[in-house]
């Protein structure tokens, strides 16, 4: 190095022989590559520790969606939808083990713009030279399993357990990975992450994916809903709402919306994916400023797209609505989840707030079209994901977007960048509509033709838990008493029963005695 030569000569021109000079500065220099190494050791090791986290954050949105779809569908078919929910993380992880994670983010001496080709199965992983490791890994499985369950609430309520089984596995193992690989992957042909020619110049921004993540589920949804059509009693046969079907408990989801608030502290900050490095030029900013400035523009878009939301439909209905308010915060955190890393605090408000008149929009539109979606996901997500993608196109800062991505990026129309970006950004919007649409149309309809879509009318009416499921997600406590038959010592039966409300005993022994002799 430079530097111990440079030390060599001070040594030799203060006295020091050249054998002393040389022996005392690979000695010092050593000791300083040693703690060099160590600290570089320790660097990866918060690195992984911070990004473990967040995929601990980001897993934990199942549980919020899970609590989200089970408040927002009838009491008859809740158990139905939280095994879904458990499916999805359960088939996504072993499809995107298999194959979703190579065509992402594999890397080899095929590379191509389209597709990944390596990885799969995890093989050569930990890469030194991708800094690939396990945690990276399991954070974009995380990634796919949100996209798989966003597509389960559209399709709630009426829907075949194998057809769950296979839109889960094919929309993780394949069609979320191919747009994950074009806009995050070295590789890709579509994104500002990419190291060779990007698009325009630039690249689309999509930090932590409004479109990879909330589009691909929310277009998902939206072709296996209308594919599969409304839920019975919906609608009438000139496509006329005549009932809600309104989700039996708002307790569960306002829990799985604070739920899902939670989590995207992991989903949004933690796609810096490393929090140690520091900016250039500067010892007090780094990447823990942007992972920071991250979690408060997600926090502030949520917030604004709530109250939005909140009087937009008391105007509208004339109600305060707790279950519209969820959906509205749901909207704008889908929304900033593209340009929370690269915009300003003050930017994310007008995020939220135009979110939420995306979504009463297109909820709008929905009922106009006779389509049903028990969750709004394909609104919500397909809807207020794209609205994001264009905004960050608006208002992505250069100084943010140099530090996320380093220079040679596009910035936000609105912010002196031109039109590259905002052209990228509406590219992205389009390819994903596209790619989904020739996907996962074929996938729905193909099991629509095989009667491996819709479950029968007849089990539809009566509820899924019961007639599918063998069991309900609720019991009565008449329902959960044990309804025994006792031998009695004169040879009788004695049998429990409702008499005016009250257990009764038919037979000659007491209530008393016969517990104590066989339930104890």
């Amino acid at each position: 190095m430079a530097e111990c030569a440079q030390l060599t000569g001070l040594l030799t021109s203060g006295g020091f022989s050249n054998e002393t000079s040389d022996e005392f500065t690979k000695f010092v220099c050593s000791r300083f590559d040693d703690i060099s190494s160590t600290l570089s050791t320790h660097g990866l090791a918060v690195d992984n520790t911070f990004l473990l986290f967040s995929t601990y954050l980001v897993f934990s949105m199942q549980i919020g969606f899970a609590m989200l779809c089970a408040g927002s569908v009838q009491a008859k078919n809740a158990l139905n939808i939280m095994l879904t929910n458990v499916l999805d993380a359960a088939a996504g992880g072993i499809s995107f083990y298999l194959f979703g994670f190579g065509f992402a983010f594999g890397r080899s001496g095929s590379n191509n713009a389209f597709i990944g080709s390596n990885f799969f199965a995890l093989h050569q992983i930990p890469n030194e030279t991708n800094s690939f490791d396990y945690s990276f890994f399991l954070f974009q499985w995380a990634f796919a399993i949100a996209a798989a369950g966003i597509t389960s609430g559209s399709i709630a309520e009426r829907t075949q357990f194998v057809a769950y089984l296979t839109y889960s596995s094919f929309l993780t193992g394949f069609v979320y990975p191919i747009v994950a690989h074009w806009t995050w992957s070295g590789d890709g042909w579509l994104g500002a992450a990419t190291t060779g020619n990007r698009l325009f110049g630039t690249g689309a921004i999509d930090f932590a994916g409004s479109g990879v993540v909330h589009m691909v589920g929310g277009i998902a949804g939206l072709w296996g809903a209308y594919i599969e059509g409304p839920r019975l009693g919906k609608f009438d046969r000139k496509g006329k709402p005549i009932t809600d079907l309104k989700g039996h408990n708002a307790t569960l989801v306002v829990l799985g919306s604070f739920l899902l608030w939670f989590g995207w502290f992991g989903f949004n900050p933690g796609s810096f994916v490393r929090i140690t490095p520091a900016f250039d030029g500067s010892t007090f900013q780094g990447y823990w400023t942007g992972v920071g400035r991250t979690a408060v523009t997600t926090t502030l878009a949520g917030c604004s797209a709530a109250l939005t939301t909140l009087f937009a439909r008391r105007w509208l209905t004339g109600h305060w609505k707790v279950t519209d308010v969820c959906n509205g915060l749901l909207g704008g955190f889908a929304a900033i989840t593209s340009g929370c890393a690269v915009v300003e605090p003050w930017a994310a408000v007008i995020c939220g707030f135009c979110a939420s008149w995306v979504l009463i929009g297109f909820n709008y539109l929905a009922e106009k079209l006779s389509y049903d979606d028990p969750l709004e996901a394909a609104q919500l997500h397909g809807g207020c994901g794209a609205w994001g993608l264009i905004f960050t196109g608006l208002f992505a800062r250069e100084r943010y977007v140099f530090e996320a991505y380093g220079p040679g990026r596009g910035h936000g129309a609105f912010m002196g960048g031109g039109g590259k970006l905002l052209a990228a950004q509406l590219i992205e919007v389009l390819v994903i509509f596209g790619w989904v649409t020739v996907t996962m149309g074929p996938c729905f309809w193909i099991l629509k033709k095989l009667d491996l879509l819709r479950i029968a009318a007849e089990d539809e009416m009566a509820g899924i838990d019961v007639t599918i499921h063998g069991g309900k997600a609720y019991y009565t406590e008449e329902e959960t008493e044990p309804q025994l038959g006792f031998i009695s010592r004169g040879g009788g039966v004695a049998q429990r029963k409702q008499q005016g409300g009250k257990t009764g005993l038919q037979g000659t022994e007491s209530e008393e005695y016969l517990t104590s002799q066989y339930l104890t």
